[in-house]
């Protein structure tokens, strides 16, 4: 006897990491690079919504950049 799922969805899992910060510029997550509108309507959208936002979010990484401050730039203040 084969254990089947007693519930289970044929759709396009959250890309969801569980890192929940969203850029201040950017406005989107860093975790996920979904926007605060696609987070929240997820759930809603048609399998083809989802697929076209995960079409784009490897491009959204790198919209991204580093933060300035921290050490690095305290020790570059002090040449």
């Amino acid at each position: 006897m084969v254990d089947k799922p007693v519930w289970s969805r044929n759709e396009i899992d959250s890309p969801c990491i569980q890192i929940c910060v969203v850029h201040p510029t950017e406005r989107i997550c860093t975790g996920c690079y979904r926007s605060i509108d696609e987070i929240s309507r997820w759930s809603r959208m048609t399998a083809e919504e989802r697929a076209g936002v995960m079409d784009d979010l490897s491009a959204r990484g790198s919209r991204l950049t580093k933060r300035r401050g921290g050490r690095a730039a305290r020790l570059k203040r002090r040449d």
